[in-house]
């Protein structure tokens, strides 16, 4: 009797449903929560364009003083543009050491080590006074037109001056120490202190308007006024004459421009 109830007990079993499997259920549980709205479409999702690069700025124009005029460069080769300072200097240090490694059986030549350190000793010296009393060159600009007409129209003066400031002097405190102490009177009567004196920065060699060739002095002078200047400006006229005429402007912050213009033609 229990044999026969077991087996109609399996039998029912086998008969019912097999059970959803619980992801499904889920599945079926979830989409039947999502609250429908009748009558509307969902609009497809479109990928962000990539947005247009930023355009150029313009590129900045040249300013109008610099535009139409040609710069010749001053490439010329001259011995008064090297710095005999720089050179006794390397050569003296050059000796020094091959001196001092031969000497010491560093280097080959220890015959020759008594010679090397003889001259190299002086060299050395003589570059660093050099060195120490050195006067650098200012900058020269020098436009087409008014190299053109130097040779022409640019007093013997005016060609020295140039030449004097645009090399390497010794022993001098600043380029045209000798004119402007007697332009400025330094220390005197109705003069500036010494200490106030104008400093020359670099020279330009341009034309006037009415085609003249000039000569531009550009001075630093932090301690002085234009009016010091202009009340000086038959000073300059006659210290660099004669042939040339003095003009007197402002460059700058702190700069003053003294041109001194031929008047050969």
């Amino acid at each position: 009797m229990s044999v026969q109830c077991a087996a109609h007990a399996v039998r029912a079993l086998a008969a019912l449903p097999a059970p959803a499997s619980p992801r499904r259920r889920a599945t079926c549980v979830s989409l039947s929560l999502l609250p429908r709205r009748p009558g509307r479409a969902v609009a497809p999702v479109r990928a962000a364009e990539p947005s247009s690069p930023p355009a150029a700025a313009p590129a900045a124009q040249p300013s109008g003083a610099s535009t139409g005029k040609a710069v010749i460069p001053d490439d010329e080769f001259s011995l008064a543009k090297v710095s005999f300072g720089v050179i006794g200097l390397g050569v003296g240090i050059s000796l020094l050491s091959y001196g001092f490694g031969s000497y010491f059986n560093l280097l080959p030549g220890s015959e020759w080590s008594a010679l090397l350190l003889t001259y190299g000793f002086p060299l050395t010296i003589i570059g660093m006074a050099l060195k120490y009393a050195e006067l650098k060159p200012v900058p020269c600009i020098t436009y087409a037109d008014a190299f053109a007409l130097r040779e022409k129209c640019a007093t013997p003066i005016l060609k020295q001056v140039r030449s004097d400031v645009t090399r390497f002097r010794y022993g001098d405190e600043q380029h045209l120490d000798e004119a402007l102490q007697r332009i400025f009177q330094y220390g005197l009567g109705g003069g500036i202190p010494r200490r106030s004196a104008p400093i020359l920065q670099k020279i330009r060699e341009e034309v006037t308007e009415d085609g003249k060739y000039s000569l531009v002095l550009v001075f630093e002078a932090k301690a002085l006024e234009l009016s010091d200047f202009e009340k000086r400006q038959a000073k300059f006229t006659s210290f660099f004459g004669p042939g040339i005429k003095a003009e007197i402007g402002k460059g700058g912050d702190d700069l003053y421009e003294v041109r001194l213009i031929s008047e050969s033609t």
